[in-house]
């Protein structure tokens, strides 16, 4: 599935703004980029609240570890899972 750069934008600047990562810019975050680990740097407790953001704004639930862990993988993958869940 072919990721929207539109979407991948939106979800750049949900991340930065919901996670207050003042000193990143959106084309600081590669899309294929893993968002926890040695990628953006992101740690459980910003995992949280980006399930929680994601579910605010998109109006998608999250609805268990797995999920969220292949959802959450990088901003490619968030866009593939909400266009396969009808929210883009």
């Amino acid at each position: 599935m072919v990721t929207s750069p539109i979407l991948a934008a939106r979800i750049k600047d949900l991340i930065i703004s919901r996670l207050k990562l003042d000193g990143v810019k959106p084309d600081e975050i590669g899309d294929e980029s893993p968002l926890f680990g040695e990628g953006l740097g992101l740690d459980s407790i910003d995992a949280l609240e980006l399930v929680l953001a994601v579910e605010q704004t998109f109006g998608v639930r999250i609805d268990d570890e797995e999920v969220g862990r292949k959802a959450l993988g990088s901003v490619s993958a968030l866009c593939v899972f909400l266009q396969e869940n009808g929210a883009a």
